[in-house]
């Protein structure tokens, strides 16, 4: 299915991204890779060339609208079409609402959600222009369930289901598929490289449910794709915590409030920005 197509895969230095790549180029996709990461981009690239799979690496803030718009022409100039676009990058800051600044959010909504709107409006026209393509938007089960001191990235990836589903019904009848990737927990750098606002890093050390490994979410979410899938939700966690929050929202809450007690017993000693404000005022 994906021998011969073209793909461009965006947060492509690391984590899933990468293995995405990865995978279709393995299955004989040319693929051009896209992170704001240069090395680590390029690195990725040069593992996938050196393995025999077509590849290039292309350094891309997606939040950059411009960019992301010379990304997709430039891979229609170069290849003549564009079949795949996935819209992975992103980035994690955890904190409660309290202790976060309007720039938290900025940065989650400018990356997150803008990122993802960026590449899918873009390749969007291509793919009409065409006729065909599939636009694949990496959201989370985060999109799908309420998720405690990381409501900024809730939000963001909501956003990004609402705008994967309601646009699969406008693009069916005009040639162009939409499916929304909505992962559990993997074991990828967000973990570590997430910025944490009066969270200890321990929290997040003890987690209910084994990571799964990022070469087996590729695999995951190419079978999703194949299928044409509205959802593509994994591991089996993912699954059982959905179906939870939609037949007894009740119990899921009570695990939240769980997991915010944990995380308030935790917590750090840096006041927030609310309580910031009460001082000087």
């Amino acid at each position: 299915m994906f021998a011969d197509q073209v793909a461009i895969v965006t947060g492509a230095a690391s984590g899933m991204g990468r293995e995405v790549a990865r995978e279709l180029a393995r299955r004989g996709a040319v693929v051009v890779l896209a992170d704001r990461d240069a090395d680590g981009v390029a690195e990725s690239a040069r593992a996938i060339t050196a393995a025999g799979g077509r590849a290039h690496a292309e350094q891309v803030d997606v939040a950059d609208a411009a960019r992301v718009q010379a990304l997709v022409d430039g891979t229609v100039t170069r290849h003549g079409r564009l079949d795949y676009m996935f819209n992975n990058a992103g980035i994690g800051i955890a904190g409660e609402v309290r202790d976060l600044s309007l720039g938290h959010w900025r940065r989650i909504i400018e990356i997150n959600l803008m990122g993802v709107v960026h590449g899918t409006i873009a390749a969007y026209r291509v793919m009409l222009h065409q006729g065909r393509g599939h636009i694949v938007n990496t959201a989370s089960l985060a999109g799908l369930t309420p998720t405690p001191v990381n409501a900024p990235y809730c939000a963001a990836k909501h956003a990004v289901v609402g705008l994967s589903t309601a646009l699969r019904q406008e693009a069916a009848a005009l040639g162009v598929k939409v499916s929304v990737v909505c992962p559990g927990v993997i074991g990828t750098a967000i973990f570590r490289t997430s910025e944490l606002v009066n969270l200890a890093p321990s929290l997040f050390e003890s987690m209910p449910f084994k990571m799964m490994d990022p070469a087996a979410a590729a695999q995951a979410i190419l079978a999703g794709v194949e299928r044409n899938r509205e959802y593509i939700l994994f591991p089996l966690h993912a699954h059982i915590l959905w179906r939870l929050h939609r037949l007894w929202p009740g119990l899921l809450a009570h695990l939240g409030r769980g997991f915010l007690a944990r995380a308030r017993s935790l917590r750090g000693t840096a006041q927030s920005p609310h309580e910031d404000a009460k001082t000087q005022g």
